[in-house]
């Protein structure tokens, strides 16, 4: 199911600090939303032991294919579901050695309730979405609106996800 949401609060481009976002990086450090303002961004909440894991190899097709235009897709491993390895490292290795992951990945996150990362609460109190199993997106605009959100049945390359993203590469930023 694709929801195409209304223009929201500043996100990235312009954002200010309230609405810049750090996610903890599966490699150390942190992974700043702010390093990707006027950039579209498609925040994905994944998980290592579900039946859309498989859909790992399309979300590193679209940063390979799109990277280059501009496009971030962030890997945000959680356990909400219950189907992420124990650690960091673990996901890591996996993600790296099975699919061959190069795109941004945060470190195992909350993303649903009150335990939620601030961004996927931002994204809920603003819009209403929050994911309800694994491999929910959010596509953030380069403005910093969520434009379109999918469940985990939607496919990274399926038509639904290309087409907004190749608009908002196209668009005039």
């Amino acid at each position: 199911m694709i929801r195409i949401l209304a223009p929201i609060i500043p996100f990235l481009a312009g954002a200010s600090a309230a609405a810049a976002f750090s996610f903890g990086n599966i490699d150390g450090g942190t992974l700043e939303t702010e390093d990707w303002a006027g950039r579209p961004v498609l925040v994905v909440n994944t998980a290592s032991r579900c039946g859309f894991t498989r859909q790992y190899e399309g979300l590193q097709d679209l940063q390979d294919r799109y990277g280059g235009e501009g496009l971030v897709v962030l890997a945000v491993p959680s356990d909400d579901f219950r189907q992420e390895l124990d650690s960091a490292a673990e996901v890591k290795e996996f993600c790296s050695l099975v699919f061959g992951l190069t795109l941004p990945m945060a470190d195992i996150t909350p993303v649903t309730g009150e335990a939620a990362h601030p961004f996927y609460r931002w994204v809920r109190d603003e819009t209403g979405f929050e994911p309800s199993w694994n491999f929910n997106k959010v596509l953030i605009g380069r403005d910093g609106r969520v434009l379109a959100t999918w469940g985990s049945a939607t496919e990274p390359l399926s038509p639904e996800i290309t087409g907004p993203i190749e608009a908002e590469l196209a668009a005039d930023g």
